[in-house]
């Protein structure tokens, strides 16, 4: 398979992985509600995942690079941290 290939199937993965990502947050209810999709769909979805993950990976070391890493601007610079939220309490 050619680079070209590679790199086609590399960006076709990382839409497919960005839409399904997307939907999964759309349809997640918020917390204390219950979930609209069945464990069964849940289960197949993070078997996607996987299988998206596992092919990019085999991709990026077909193209001889890392791209399974996340891009510089992605990763948190030393001495920072995820922003935590507060629950309000309920009038």
């Amino acid at each position: 398979m050619d680079t070209e290939v590679q790199s086609k199937e590399h960006r076709f993965l990382r839409h497919v992985r960005k839409t399904l990502s997307n939907i999964v947050k759309e349809v997640s209810p918020p917390g204390g509600q219950s979930n609209p999709l069945t464990n069964s769909t849940i289960e197949e979805i993070m078997s996607c995942f996987d299988l998206i993950s596992e092919r990019e990976t085999e991709l990026a070391g077909k193209l001889g690079s890392n791209q399974a890493k996340p891009p510089k601007a992605a990763v948190m610079p030393p001495g920072s941290s995820a922003l935590s939220f507060v629950k309000l309490p309920r009038r």
